[in-house]
């Protein structure tokens, strides 16, 4: 069985204070399961600071983007190398935000996805369609091409050690969900494009829902057989909050 991963992307928010005011009741409140693995993605700035405030929990400490090149000539940006001598395990590849906002393309993605597992990091895959794609009837060619690209450049095996997310991008940010049975049919689409290749991966690899998860409607998406977890915005950035999805798993 699927163990669970809840990840919390905090984006581009947070100062010290209030992380660690944040950290100290993510730990004095969250429920130990078997059945869950907590993650916290904070800016990068700050990852030093949330990772010695997480040592000695159970909570994971994860970076939102990283470069393919292990080091250069590349100002402001930072290495697979860099985030796991800091303490990460984990890091976001392919968020709609970094594909629509710096125009990063499929092949550069399946770059960093490869970048993170020489490094030692799980890569957290992300793909989903936008608002117009989805009115399009374009969702499973969007999210099938997104997905594509990193199987032909990393090969099944590598979705041993990796993870999943899809976000619909018209629901990210909006306060708009798809509903459980929507994003279950796109999980178990990804599931089964994995499978063509490898079914025992398909099985094994954890795909997370990422698209406004809140403690009201955390519970019924999990429950679905696809859904393996969440990634988690908006709603990461309360502790009460993301208390409530993690805790979820352990009702």
């Amino acid at each position: 069985m699927r163990k669970g991963l809840v990840a919390a992307n905090w984006k581009m928010n947070g100062l010290r204070q209030s992380n660690a005011t944040l950290i100290d009741v993510l730990k004095a409140g969250l429920k130990s399961s078997p059945n869950v693995e907590v993650l916290v993605c904070p800016p990068a700035v700050y990852l030093e600071q949330v990772g010695a405030e997480l040592d000695g929990s159970l909570v994971m400490l994860g970076a939102q983007n990283l470069h393919p090149q292990q080091s250069g000539a590349f100002t402001g940006e930072l290495s697979a190398e860099m985030l796991k001598d800091i303490g990460c395990s984990h890091v976001i590849i392919g968020h709609s935000e970094r594909r629509q906002l710096f125009g990063e393309e499929n092949s550069f993605i399946a770059e960093k996805f490869t970048a993170a597992q020489r490094s030692g990091l799980i890569p957290i895959l992300c793909v989903g369609e936008t608002q117009e794609q989805r009115e399009a009837v374009e969702t499973e060619a969007v999210v099938l091409d997104q997905l594509e690209a990193v199987l032909v450049h990393a090969g099944i095996e590598a979705f041993n050690n990796a993870v999943i997310a899809y976000e619909p991008v018209w629901a990210i940010g909006t306060g708009l969900t798809a509903t459980p049975e929507q994003a279950q049919v796109v999980h178990a689409l990804i599931r089964g494009k994995l499978a063509e290749a490898n079914t025992a991966v398909a099985e094994s690899t954890r795909i997370l829902y990422g698209g406004s998860v809140k403690g009201s409607n955390a519970a019924e998406l999990f429950a679905k057989p696809d859904i393996d977890g969440g990634l988690v915005g908006g709603a990461s950035l309360v502790a009460e909050g993301f208390l409530s999805i993690c805790n979820s798993y352990s009702e």
